[in-house]
């Protein structure tokens, strides 16, 4: 495990380089594990192609992560090639998995059960969601049919979720993000914001190098705001610490500091509330 773990996102599909979807699964993911108390270093887009997504994949494997998540791909249509991909990337072939197999039928009963198909029939494109890169370990899906898949390369766990965003949270939340926390172990992310008008974001350069200086420890980014009369921007402040009550008076300390530096220049200031 690196000595300071991180994970990197990978995200497929064409619609999300074509525009005609927004990749909410990354704003997601990013926010998710970031709570976690991990740092997530990388975000990568590749559209349906099994060259582009084992590149990828070798790629991020080359920079030492914890975990690779990936989310898309898994289904059984002509275009979800996700699984191909990383099992070219590992140098291993698919094969059908009897578990992953056993959750799409176990899935399909419950559907007809529910007369949402008329009845049960494991079709081609059914069984293709079955097909793992040998060694690969299937994970349940709880809200739909394609399972999410486990695998590792050198090291690194490469985490495979549909692209469905309530299938990808479900599975995230319920079989992933408690393997984060061991790798995370007591860490914790911390985080404020403040709304700030009149001053530029120009004039308020300065200050956050200055205050970033005498707090190693937070990070501080500035969000212009939409455009107006009056200069209105967001400062966001961040730290992770294995001590919350710390990472809480870091936060503190930094925004009691600023806020009057903020004042001094005839800015206004108030908390935004989560």
């Amino acid at each position: 495990m690196p000595l300071d773990p991180f994970v990197e996102i990978l995200c497929v599909g064409n619609e999300l380089l074509i525009g005609k979807t927004l990749n909410t699964n990354a704003q997601w993911l990013g926010k998710r594990i970031t709570s976690l108390g991990l740092n997530v270093r990388r975000i990568t887009v590749v559209g349906d192609d099994i060259d582009e997504i084992a590149g990828a994949i070798r790629e991020a494997v080359q920079r030492g992560p914890s975990f690779v998540i990936v989310t898309g791909g898994l289904g059984p249509t002509f275009d979800d090639k996700t699984l191909e991909g990383v099992a070219s990337a590992l140098g291993r072939g698919l094969e059908e998995n009897g578990e992953a197999l056993e959750m799409i039928k176990e899935r399909y009963h419950s559907y007809v059960a529910e007369k949402r198909v008329e009845k049960f029939e494991m079709t081609p494109h059914r069984v293709k969601m079955a097909k793992l890169p040998e060694g690969a370990t299937p994970v349940p899906n709880p809200v739909g049919t394609a399972p999410g898949v486990l695998a590792e390369c050198e090291g690194v766990s490469l985490v495979m979720l549909p692209g469905v965003p309530q299938e990808m949270m479900a599975i995230f939340d319920e079989s992933i993000a408690p393997l984060l926390r061991k790798i995370a172990g007591d860490m914790t992310f911390f985080e404020a914001s403040l709304d700030v008008k009149g001053v530029p974001e120009s004039t308020l350069a300065p200050v956050i190098d200055s205050v970033m200086h005498d707090n190693p420890y937070v990070y501080i980014k500035s969000h212009p705001q939409a455009a107006e009369r009056v200069p209105h921007l967001e400062l966001h402040f961040s730290t992770t610490s294995n001590d919350s009550a710390l990472a809480r008076r870091r936060i503190g300390r930094v925004i009691i500091q600023i806020s009057e530096m903020i004042k001094e220049k005839g800015g206004k200031v108030r908390p935004i509330k989560a």
